[in-house]
């Protein structure tokens, strides 16, 4: 017996030597394979660094949208601007994001990822120049389209460029910097709007400060690699084998080509019209992205970005400097709740954020609702032209040692029958208001003053309406942001031409 249980021992010995040096094997292998997989599909500096200077792009697009918040505050003043006018103002962009819009997809696969990009940053730098050395109506619509063009053709560009660069497990995180650039921009745009509100022609400055970063955006895109799968579309392949070589720092890029190579046949399968087809699923895919971005539009999330000064204006933030400074929150809310959703978005889904912060929104608006339903808000005055007394009068220390009869001498100019007549040729609304305030100058009294006496509001209900506006767009970037929309885009047709149909639908 001890001698077979001797031989049955050993060969149990020896068959646990084999197994453990076919594991130790194994995991040698397998280690062996984890690190030559940062090589072949790594995410290398050079990655990185074409990602963030493509993302500037989003930096813009966000600073552009929220400028037009405290600048109008300015504009409207200077330029005698009327409410129809001012809506004109604001909407202007948005006319040059949806002809852009329409035609962006076409351009890009066309023309390429890299030179939409340097187009659009050239374009935004074209329109900013427009609007700095006039303070003309006319010429201010014309820039803001260009500007408009420049944003929407830069957002879908920007996307589709740093989706083809990243590779595959980076993907997701990267084209998220885009997001976070967007809503930084706005936060600055706001942060611009409260430092020079105070300013003479501040509003020059909020618009001339996006000029050097566009220019140096255009100038770095020049010297960054073409979109590898932008070069198979083109049947370079040569030049894609090095530049996804460059992009991932290894000296084989062919498995990865190969791949793009695969996804380019598969997407020659299906047209645009398939978009609205059934097949695979298609036309569902595609109701619920526009019904998504549907809902973004109704709920008023971009009129807050576009009239946020305004609307704290009218709710008991009397100055310039004080809504302006109040809209920042907006800015620095958007950023902060941005970052969490962003970076959960996978792990929590985006259903579960969007059932989330849409039923956070509810509330928050019908607090908003019965806030403001208890303050008297005179909308003809909200975006009524601000006459250069009333201007001069709000200002604190302006009216030291000033008397009324200094007071006739000083706006008699500014009041007088040819600036009254000019004013009457571009909207009888304000020849009126410049009439009114001229009397109630005379008169020892100004308008602008008894409104203010009239028109007190509560400090509770004020910062209450502020709190509930916080929420509100607190709400919205979790529930209604861009990843929320990007998720349910179909994958098998061309990312540019649904991400355009949506932006259209913007």
């Amino acid at each position: 017996m001890a001698p077979g249980q001797s031989t049955e021992d050993l060969g149990q010995q020896n068959q646990t030597m084999r197994a453990g040096e076919d594991e130790e094997s194994s995991r040698g292998s397998r280690r062996r394979h984890l690190r030559k997989l940062p090589a072949a599909a790594g995410c290398g500096t050079f990655t990185f660094l074409s990602s963030a200077v493509a993302a500037i792009s989003g930096l813009l697009m966000g600073y552009e949208l929220g400028l037009i918040s405290g600048a109008l505050l300015q504009m409207r003043s200077i330029l005698a601007l009327s409410c129809k006018e001012q809506e004109i103002v604001v909407s202007s962009l948005l006319f040059g994001a949806l002809f852009a819009s329409l035609i962006g997809g076409f351009l890009i696969d066309q023309f390429g990822r890299r030179l939409a990009i340097i187009i659009a940053s050239s374009l935004l730098v074209l329109g900013s120049l427009i609007l700095l050395p006039y303070e003309s109506y006319g010429i201010f619509i014309v820039g803001r389209i260009a500007i408009g063009i420049s944003i929407s053709l830069s957002s879908i560009a920007t996307c589709v460029y740093i989706a083809e660069i990243a590779p595959q497990h980076r993907r997701g995180l990267l084209v998220s910097l885009n997001e976070l650039m967007i809503v930084i921009g706005i936060l600055f745009a706001y942060i611009s709007n409260y430092a020079f509100a105070r300013v003479s022609h501040g509003w020059k400055y909020m618009f001339g400060l996006v000029i050097p970063l566009g220019a140096l955006q255009a100038i770095a895109m020049y010297f960054l690699p073409p979109s590898p799968r932008f070069l198979v579309m083109k049947n370079n392949d040569e030049a894609a084998r090095k530049v996804l070589e460059r992009l991932r720092e290894t000296s084989d890029a062919t498995k990865e080509l190969t791949v793009i190579k695969s996804s380019l046949k598969d997407e020659h399968q299906y047209s645009f019209l398939d978009l609205f087809r059934s097949r695979n699923n298609m036309r569902a895919r595609m109701l619920v992205g526009l019904t998504l971005v549907f809902f973004v539009q109704t709920t008023g999330q971009p009129n807050i970005l576009f009239y946020a000064s305004t609307v704290l204006k009218s709710v008991g933030f009397q100055s310039n400097e004080a809504a302006s400074l109040a809209s920042t929150g907006v800015g620095v809310v958007k950023v902060v709740s941005t970052v969490p959703a962003t970076v959960f978005v996978d792990q929590v889904g985006s259903k579960t954020f969007l059932c989330i912060g849409s039923s956070v929104m509810a509330v928050s608006l019908v607090t908003m609702g019965l806030v403001n339903r208890n303050i008297y808000v005179n909308f003809t005055n909200v975006c009524r032209s601000q006459s250069p007394e009333d201007f001069f009068l709000q200002r604190p220390g302006n009216l030291t040692g000033v008397t009324n009869g200094s007071l006739k001498d000083l706006f008699a100019s500014m009041a007088s029958p040819e600036r009254l007549s000019f004013d009457a040729q571009r909207s009888p609304d304000v020849a009126r208001m410049g009439e009114l305030n001229k009397t109630a100058l005379a008169g020892g009294k100004s308008t602008t003053g008894s409104h203010m006496e009239s028109g007190e509001v509560p400090v509770v209900l004020k910062w209450l309406s502020l709190a509930s506006l916080l929420v509100y767009v607190a709400a919205f970037s979790i529930g209604l942001g861009p990843r929320t929309i990007s998720s349910v885009k179909p994958v098998h047709c061309q990312v540019s031409l649904a991400y355009h149909l949506v932006q259209a639908f913007i």
